[in-house]
């Protein structure tokens, strides 16, 4: 069942477009990969996927509903409560630590500190952090953080998570690390995940991968085995 798709969308800052009509669709639970070099428009398609850009025409259809149609204040409410997010450098808040920011997204929707810190910290440790949840974002390291930010991103139980090159600022041992993780509990929660990465071996890691090329998406293919 399709869960997201965006249909002939258009986007251009200013006078540059980034995306030219770009169609693609996402299945209910699916990994998908979301490929294409430097300035391809695959970051920008994610985003207007997302709500975080509003498309200059075309339609974006989340659950049977047009994301691009919506007021920024349901957008807003749509990226908090149903939408999880992890971009490549983690972006944690520094005053916070790390079981904080795992929590954040569960306050925001209105859980209680204390639950909300419990559920935290017991995302921590199961993606390898116990004995972390105390630190701030300054006393972890690369791949740690990436980690917190994972677990921020999905301990609310998202619908559907955008990861934007969630590897790329970490070697290849950790970026495989966080991949693992970031696979097994989606699939574990029936998370859809929407992945924009320019590396094969992160690609490999979806059930399907598309290609975007001067803005426009080609026909997607299932990624071999």
């Amino acid at each position: 069942m399709t869960i997201l798709e965006a249909r002939n969308v258009m986007f251009s800052f200013g006078a540059t477009p980034a995306l030219r009509g770009a169609t693609i669709e996402v299945a209910s639970g699916e990994i998908l990969a979301v490929m294409g070099p430097s300035g391809s428009g695959k970051s920008t398609l994610l985003h207007c996927l997302a709500g975080i850009l509003v498309p200059n025409s075309g339609e974006v259809v989340f659950d049977g509903s047009r994301v691009d149609s919506m007021t920024e204040t349901k957008r807003s409410a749509l990226r908090r409560d149903r939408f999880g997010f992890v971009f490549q450098f983690g972006q944690l808040v520094p005053e916070l630590t790390a079981a904080e920011n795992v929590a954040l997204p569960l306050m925001l929707s209105g859980i209680r500190r204390t639950p909300a810190l419990a559920k935290a910290y017991g995302f921590v440790e199961r993606l390898g952090l116990d004995g972390l949840g105390e630190r701030r974002s300054g006393e972890l390291s690369g791949g740690q953080a990436q980690r917190v930010a994972l677990a921020r991103a999905l301990v609310a139980g998202p619908e559907i998570l955008f990861a934007d090159e969630p590897t790329g600022s970490l070697d290849s041992l950790t970026g495989e690390q966080v991949m693992d993780l970031l696979v097994g509990t989606a699939r574990e929660q029936g998370t859809t995940v929407i992945l924009v990465t320019h590396e094969p071996r992160v690609a490999a890691y979806a059930d399907r991968e598309v290609i975007v090329r001067d803005g426009r998406v080609n026909a997607p293919h299932r990624v071999a085995s």
